[in-house]
């Protein structure tokens, strides 16, 4: 069963495509990796997924649940609500000038207080005297602009990446981004705010179920760095670690979201034959906790190592898919990294 797929997904930057048509399909409990040379569409592939950029066209699913269509009663009733405000916005709009006679010069009387209740007595009486005509097209235009604006509003943030962690994703980048001048549990205790409870008056009095959840996340944290092996450096500053601790501590991040599905862009790069061995391990092990892995790597033997399955693109297009075995074999696969004159020679 996928847990994770694209569905002829597309991604445009001007005239250039970067991702043409993809459809994949990530089985739950699988190490998922996409390959490719420089340039493929690997990473504009990833932060469609994660919602870093928006798709020009297809479809994105985790579980089954179309992420780019969903549509519940909470976003009709906002749609609603946001075309009857708008309606009635613009109906003040066409008749603001008859309104602010009524509401106010002809009820106010200079020191005297303002007569509010006489006040809506007479918008209510000059809306029942205006010709029904006057009064539908402000509403109509009102109500067609807000509830536009509000879908608008909503197509645009339906695919966030706050929106794809909350369904189950979490990712790295290829450039480590941690918060170098934070510990290494401070960066990790970050990857766990979407998943706290706490609210702000919680927090302002630091109340006792803001004292618990602080405990259970410092536990939590702590577990994590024992995971990716980096629990003696807890309190040392990021910025201080070594590189490829650095990349462990990312790991570790964005496992504190607690995630279906981790995303690796290019975990390896830059890492030396010993540590490309121990991250092969730590994604072996997260694998077995449960997570479904998605990778982008460079390094074949990290890829052919620990690969289920592998994904191949080349200029947007995906070309190959199957086992590692099955790709290294795959002609396609071969021109695209050794040019066209390799499988003839």
């Amino acid at each position: 069963m996928a847990i994770l797929s694209t569905d002829a997904l597309t991604l445009k930057f001007g005239g250039l495509t970067a991702v043409n048509g993809v459809s994949l399909a990530v089985h739950r409990g699988e190490i998922f990796s996409v390959i490719g040379p420089n340039g493929a569409g690997k990473t504009s592939l990833f932060n469609a997924v994660s919602g870093v950029y928006t798709p020009t066209s297809g479809a994105i699913l985790i579980e089954d649940m179309n992420s780019c269509r969903r549509i519940s009663a909470a976003l009709i009733f906002g749609l609603i609500a946001a075309g009857l405000l708008t309606a009635f916005g613009f109906l003040l709009i066409f008749h603001i000038a008859a309104l602010w006679d009524a509401a106010i010069t002809a009820r106010f009387v200079f020191q005297q207080s303002f007569d509010w209740l006489g006040a809506l007595e007479a918008i209510v009486h000059y809306a029942r005297e205006q010709p029904l005509q006057t009064l539908i097209f402000p509403m109509l235009l009102g109500a067609t602009t807000g509830t536009l604006g509000a879908l608008s509003v909503w197509r645009g943030a339906r695919r966030s990446p706050e929106v794809c962690a909350s369904f189950g994703l979490s990712r790295t980048f290829q450039n480590v981004r941690l918060f170098p001048q934070l510990s290494a549990t401070e960066n990790i205790l970050i990857g766990m705010h979407r998943r706290l409870s706490s609210n702000f008056w919680s927090s302002l009095l630091h109340l006792p179920g803001m004292k618990r959840q602080e405990k259970t996340s410092k536990a939590k944290a702590h577990e994590l760095l024992a995971f990716v092996e980096l629990e003696e450096s807890a309190e040392r500053a990021a910025g201080s670690l070594p590189y490829g601790y650095q990349r462990r501590l990312e790991i570790a991040r964005a496992l504190a979201s607690d995630p279906k599905v981790l995303l690796l862009d290019e975990p390896a790069a830059g890492m030396n034959p010993t540590e490309s061995v121990q991250l092969m391990q730590l994604i072996t092990r997260i694998k077995e906790r449960g997570i479904t892995v998605v990778l982008i790597e460079h390094d074949m033997k990290v890829v052919m190592g620990i690969s289920d399955r592998i994904a191949v693109l080349d200029y947007g297009n995906l070309i190959a898919e199957g086992t590692p075995a099955e790709v290294r074999c795959n002609p396609l696969v071969i021109e695209a990294y050794l040019g066209t004159g390799a499988h003839s020679e």
